[in-house]
């Protein structure tokens, strides 16, 4: 089975070592060359400008963007994939705690293999790791938590947002553009806009029991003085 790792607290020590680093350059009248940078933390855990990048272009392949592979992301790709980022890191929180919502024996494999066909084969995988020194592991982890993420969603939600044939009616009723649609349609038709709003609502509140932060070019801007928010 293909195994991952999560990102980790930084430590004393990983500090430690960038402070001795950048002592040394000084040292040397060299300047400083910023390689990473923090650009988002959910409960510790620091997400960077690169694991954005790489997520973001993991996520958008998986959905069909192979061309996401090679193609420059622009910022609001950037800030979509953050906030996706961190909505799946949220969601997964609490199922981990709990060893929640785990993925069967043989569901990252077929994931990853899912990947591999969306991005073009075998040769365009190798090619996409290396342009990000990763490896098919780190693939796989963020396959692993979008889908988790995904189904801890559904199985807290998808219950709760059932329509009724008789509430579809009423609505078919009230509603005269929806005369041509069948009452099934009309049913799934609010069944996915009362998923998609409850769904809003929950990764409202759970952001509200995290720890989230959006550092760097990301972080939130205070609104000038008389602008409108």
């Amino acid at each position: 089975m293909i195994g991952g790792h999560s990102n980790q607290h930084i430590s004393q020590c990983q500090w430690l070592v960038v402070g001795v680093c950048l002592s040394a350059l000084a040292a040397l009248g060299a300047e400083p060359v910023v390689f990473d940078r923090a650009v988002a933390s959910v409960d510790g855990r620091v997400v960077t400008q690169s694991q954005l990048d790489f997520e973001t272009r993991v996520l958008l392949i998986n959905a069909g963007g192979a061309q996401a592979a090679t193609a420059p992301l622009a910022v609001d790709d950037l800030k979509k994939g953050l906030e996706l980022i961190i909505d799946q890191r949220v969601t997964t929180l609490e199922a981990d705690k709990l060893d929640a919502y785990q993925l069967e024996d043989g569901e990252v494999e077929k994931l990853a293999a899912r990947f591999r066909d969306a991005i073009g084969g075998e040769a365009e995988l190798r090619r996409f790791l290396d342009d990000h020194e990763a490896e098919l592991n780190d693939i796989a982890q963020v396959l692993r938590r979008s889908l988790r993420s995904s189904r801890v969603l559904d199985g807290r939600l998808r219950l709760r947002a059932q329509v009724s044939e008789a509430d579809a009616r009423r609505y078919q009723v009230e509603h005269a553009e929806l005369k041509g649609l069948t009452v099934q349609q009309v049913r799934e038709l609010l069944f996915t806009n009362r998923f998609k709003e409850m769904v809003r609502q929950e990764l409202k509140a759970a952001r509200k029991s995290v720890d989230v932060r959006l550092l760097g070019p990301f972080a939130t801007q205070p609104t000038p003085a008389g602008a409108t928010p």
